[in-house]
């Protein structure tokens, strides 16, 4: 089974941080996606809710604010509740396991300490522009070929 979802769409409002009953972190934030349209017809935008846990959710409410570019994947997250009419009603939204600034440093506004760069369960990122990593050029000494079925000779 595979269940992966990337977005990338401008905040709708700055992130609140709350907390678990159990002490964990979450922020609830919303993306409006911009929809791809064909040539001529009228843009369209889905808003789609994301929801961020524990240090991912510290980061998105530190660091991101309402009007900014955010790439977020994640899984998508499905469920149901009857509302006070007796209405059942369906929920969809991303639960991020990682979260991203999308825009160059210097179009974002309010951005504490200038942190460029995204939050992972494994940390921060930093996204720099080096160039990556090419053996074509380098030393390869520490490579092995590994024969696939073209090489063999029958």
């Amino acid at each position: 089974m595979l269940n992966v979802a990337c977005i990338m769409g401008r905040l709708t409002a700055d992130p609140e941080l709350r907390y678990t009953q159990g002490n964990t972190a979450v922020v609830r934030i919303t993306l409006a996606c911009n929809r791809p349209t064909r040539t001529g017809s009228e843009e369209q935008t889905d808003f789609i809710d994301v929801t961020a846990w524990g240090k991912t959710a510290e980061f998105v409410s530190r660091y991101f604010h309402k009007g900014q570019l955010v790439a977020v994947d994640g899984s998508i997250r499905t469920g149901s509740y009857t509302d006070k009419q007796g209405i059942k009603r369906r929920t969809f939204e991303i639960w991020a396991n990682n979260c991203h600034f999308a825009e160059p440093k210097s179009t974002r506004s309010n951005d504490n300490n200038n942190y460029q760069g995204g939050y992972n369960d494994s940390g921060y990122s930093r996204q720099d522009n080096a160039p990556a990593t090419s053996y074509s050029t380098g030393n390869t000494d520490a490579f092995e070929e590994i024969p696939t079925d073209d090489d063999l000779p029958f």
